[in-house]
This record gives C-alpha cells, structure tokens and sequence, in this order.
C-alpha cells in the first residue's frame, strides 16, 4: 500500500500526468508583493518562457533622462543619476505607452509616454539625506514605490536640484526596467510513501531540511510536498532497503514564485506576461503557417544620437592633439549635464 502526495495542486488534478495536458493554475498565496502559484498541465518549455516573459517584456516605468542644475552633493552626475535609475516607480500601463507606439516624435516624450519628476533640496543648517521621497511627479500616480530609499547626503550649503523624466521600457533593454525581483520556478514533488515497508522510524523527518514530513499519531505524514526540492535527503536517511520513502518530480506540474518590485501588483504582473507570451506565440504559429521560418536579422546599425555620442566620448575622434582633446572632453563635464541613466 502507497502513500502518494502531489501537493495541493496534484490532490486538486493538476497534474496531467498519463492523459491530455490542460493548462490548469491555482494560486496558493498573493498579497502586496508576491503571489505563488501551481501551474499543471505544461512542459518546462513554456514555464521557462513565462519566467522569461515576467522578466524581460512586461514594462515598467523608470527615470531614463536627467537634466541637472545643480548638484554640489559628493555623488557625481552620473554616479547619482546611476542610482536615481534604480528606483522602482509606481506605473500606470493604462495610461502610459511604450515611447516606440507613441505618436508624439519627441526624444523626451510626451504626456501620453512619460512623466516628469523634480528635485529640489537644499540642506541649511545641518547635514541631511536625500530620500526617494524627496521627488515631486506630475503624476501622482507615477511616485516612488517606497519613499525612504536614500539617494545622497548633502552638508549645509550644498543641494540638488535636476528634472528627471520617466518612460516605460522592458528588461531587454535594461535591467532597471525589470518589474520583478524574484521569478522563479521549481518542479513539484510526487512523494511515495510504501506503507507496508515503512517502519515509522522518523528518520526521514530529521534529515529533511524543508520540513516536509511530520510523525502524526506514530505514523509519517506528508506535510506539505510544495516544500520539497527533491534533494533525495529523505530517501539516504531511510534504513530500509530499498527506500521506503522516495520523491521525484512531477513533469507538468510546476510551483511558481513572482515577486514584484512594488511598480506592478503581481497579479497584474503575472496577467501582462500572459497575454504577451499569448501575442508572441500567436504570431510565431502565424508565421509558421505562412512559411516564414526563416527570418533575415540585420547588422545592428548604431543610432545617429548614439554615434554622436560615442564620438564625444573617445579622444581619438576629438580634433587636435591629445592634451586639447583630453581639456575638451573635461570641459563638457564643468556645465550643466544632460544625463542618461545608463
């Protein structure tokens, strides 16, 4: 006689082991941050590209541009601007489209893609930090996610002022665009448990390091399987040979943790990826009925503005000899600084 454990989500038929596969989810947890849940009825394949999809193609709205008037902190421009760039906005996809579909043309946006935020602080008689709170958005709905992320610190006289203007983007452009701190996944475990050979020793509930098993009333009990990594601790602990007690996983159940950076609810998170691993997927299914299966990528070609740019920044494109070149690139650094959160 066995004992078999799926988890919450096998005991419920996720699991479509043997039969048709159904894409079947439960969610276990969600609050503010977080959400978990079982995901039945697909390969790692598409689990994988869900993960990736969470990742690298739901957007989120950061600061990208920064205009600095003054900035007598010890930070440099671009260290500060650097971190500035890292700070997890609130984001409204409702209301805001990604620069490449707006209609506007313009390199800083407009109201219909990006939000502008400013700083202003000054310290007068005392030393004081400079908080994420300090900004003030056009938007109220397009602030800070937490306001106590220290930035700088200034002494008395000195202060920071810039403008920053915030865009949606992806991860596959940046990393500061990415909206989760944690995607991950993990296979669920099937647990047997051979009753008949079992002697209750308990020893597989001590080696556990999840805690997945527990003696109730002399008997070993599964407690809760989702806790279980498969790491075979169990099976080296059971004193009868063979093993009374194994564990493998399941290859179409999956348990799925989602944390967000506080920009998106991760329910929503979890929604947006879905729907567009759903348009990627239909487009690729298009294209393979068409016969378009084989794609010509081009040489990525350098933007004019970035070309621009690279050619500011190398002393060998700088006209003149080395010490007028070395004086012109520090002289671009002694004005304002235009800044992009690289």
């Amino acid at each position: 006689m066995e004992l078999v454990s799926r988890g919450a989500g096998g005991v419920a038929g996720l699991s479509g082991s043997g039969g048709d596969m159904v894409l079947k989810v439960e969610v276990l947890s969600v609050d503010d941050d977080r959400v978990r849940f079982l995901l039945g009825g697909v390969d790692v394949a598409f689990t994988n590209a869900l993960r990736r999809t969470l990742i690298m193609d739901v957007p989120c709205m950061v600061i990208d541009d920064i205009f600095f008037f003054d900035n007598s902190s010890v930070v440099p421009d671009e260290n500060l601007a650097h971190r500035i760039g890292f700070v997890p906005l609130r984001t409204d996809l409702d209301r805001y489209a990604l620069p490449g579909d707006c209609d506007c043309g313009s390199e800083l946006g407009c109201e219909k893609c990006r939000v502008v935020l400013t700083l202003d602080v000054a310290a007068e008689t005392e030393t004081r930090t400079v908080y994420s709170g300090d900004f003030v958005s056009e938007d109220p709905a397009v602030v800070p996610v937490s306001p106590s992320i220290p930035l700088t610190k200034i002494a008395p006289g000195q202060a920071v002022r810039l403008e920053a203007y915030a865009r949606l983007g992806t991860g596959k452009e940046h990393a500061k665009w990415q909206p989760v701190s944690t995607a991950v996944y993990q296979h669920v475990a099937e647990i047997e448990v051979d009753e008949d050979r079992c002697t209750d020793c308990a020893e597989c509930v001590k080696a556990c390091p999840r805690n997945v098993f527990a003696m109730e009333e002399g008997k070993l009990r599964v407690v809760d399987v989702n806790l279980c990594t498969i790491c075979g601790e169990c099976e080296k602990a059971c004193p009868v040979d063979p093993t009374a007690v194994r564990a493998r996983p399941l290859d179409d159940l999956f348990l799925l943790t989602v944390e967000s950076t506080g920009c998106l609810e991760p329910a929503r998170l979890v929604a947006e990826a879905v729907r567009i691993l759903s348009v990627k997927l239909d487009e690729f299914a298009g294209k393979v009925e068409r016969g378009e299966t084989e794609d010509v990528i081009d040489v990525y070609a350098v933007a004019e503005v970035e070309k621009a740019r690279l050619a500011r920044g190398s002393i060998e494109d700088v006209g003149g000899d080395d010490e007028d070149a070395v004086s012109d690139v520090g002289a671009e650094d002694e004005g304002d600084v235009d800044s992009d959160v690289e």
